[in-house]
């Protein structure tokens, strides 16, 4: 674990960002198309971990973006070329762009100051996404992950950070995959070779330090980021 300081000091509000993954109706949910890791991010706490994480992220002034996964009716831009792919066509909940299955799964809340980023394909809520330039438009420095699924989306999401320059944070008690037992062996071998490796309680502990006022976004595209 970082030490208190340094954990501090990465998880400034002014440049901190937090990342929900997936974390929608169709995917989390109660009526999920992936039943097996809807019920791993409810028992193990992920889900209400991260909803704790996105409402101290408001009280604190930090940005939140929640990035979805969706799909056109006709499939037209979505990915084949791997088995997951495949197997996710034939799943009887589809992530249907405008459905209930795409939207942010409670008890997360969401504000109008959140923003939701939504990819057709692939495997990443970062790369081939807007999220690299709202990120810098934030002036972001540090990027906090949560969500799902461990197995997939969170380390790519991770790795794309990191090769973006961005401090991704990562409170393991906030992230979730199948089998259960698969995510801590995902955070100890891999994760916290290139994350800081924190939990919840401490992330909500950094937020709750008087802190100075967010800072506008920055970067030349500052003012247009929420458009």
């Amino acid at each position: 674990m970082p030490s208190d300081a340094h954990l501090i000091e990465q998880l400034d509000p002014a440049s901190t960002v937090l990342l929900t993954v997936e974390c929608q109706r169709g995917v989390v949910g109660p009526d999920s198309a992936l039943p097996e890791l809807a019920e791993a991010a409810r028992k193990s706490g992920a889900l209400a971990h991260t909803a704790r994480l996105v409402a101290a992220a408001h009280d604190a002034g930090v940005q939140v973006l929640h990035a979805v996964a969706e799909r056109r009716p006709d499939g037209r831009g979505a990915n084949r070329n791997a088995r997951l792919f495949r197997a996710a066509e034939r799943l009887p909940v589809q992530q249907m762009i405008g459905s209930t299955a795409v939207r942010v799964a409670d008890p997360i809340p969401v504000t109008e100051d959140d923003l939701v980023v939504r990819r057709l394909h692939g495997l990443s809520p970062i790369a081939g996404t807007e999220v690299d330039a709202l990120l810098r438009n934030f002036g972001c420095r540090t990027l906090v992950v949560t969500g799902v699924s461990a197995n997939v989306a969170i380390p790519n999401a991770v790795f794309d950070a990191v090769n973006l320059g961005y401090t991704a944070v990562v409170p393991a008690d906030a992230i979730a995959g199948v089998p259960a037992d698969y995510t801590p062996m995902m955070v100890r071998n891999t994760l916290a070779l290139v994350a800081t490796i924190t939990t919840t309680d401490d992330v909500l502990t950094c937020w709750k330090r008087p802190r100075r006022a967010r800072r506008p976004e920055a970067g030349p595209a500052a003012g247009l980021s929420r458009a």
